[in-house]
């Protein structure tokens, strides 16, 4: 297990409600789609990060972490596990303060990597099934 309880609560309460999902498109079939419009619901600002940088759930898309032009507090990784290495990268490069990786969603280099900078991190698990039990 990627994530213990008490670092699921901190990054969802503690580290801040600008949350970047990478992967959200305007396709609502995916998992991304419900997932941030479940983040939204409970207070989170989303921040889609997709080639195409749709507007998704009413907020602005962009290309790529490095685009986005405000501090984002956690990245949330909705990618395949080959592709999710260099995200986390990108997390620790922009200053985020957390990285969530989705169900799935498994690199545990990346984690390592990730935690050594010194970022909170949950792997294989979704905000969305852990943030209603918050409450």
């Amino acid at each position: 297990m990627y994530g213990d309880s008490a670092t699921i609560r901190r990054i969802l309460t503690e580290l801040g409600d600008t949350w970047a999902v990478v992967g959200l498109s305007t396709n609502q079939n995916r998992a991304a789609y419900g997932v941030a419009g479940v983040l939204q619901r409970f207070g989170k600002r989303i921040v889609p990060v997709h080639p195409k940088a749709e507007t998704v759930h009413g907020e602005q898309g962009y290309p790529s972490l490095e685009a986005i032009p405000f501090p984002v507090d956690v990245v949330d990784v909705f990618v395949n596990s080959e592709l999710a290495g260099p995200v986390a990268d990108q997390a620790v490069a922009i200053g985020a303060k957390g990285v969530w990786f989705q169900l799935d969603v498994i690199d545990e280099e990346a984690y390592a990597r990730t935690r050594a900078a010194g970022l909170e991190m949950v792997m294989d698990r979704c905000p969305a099934i852990e943030i209603p039990r918050l409450v």
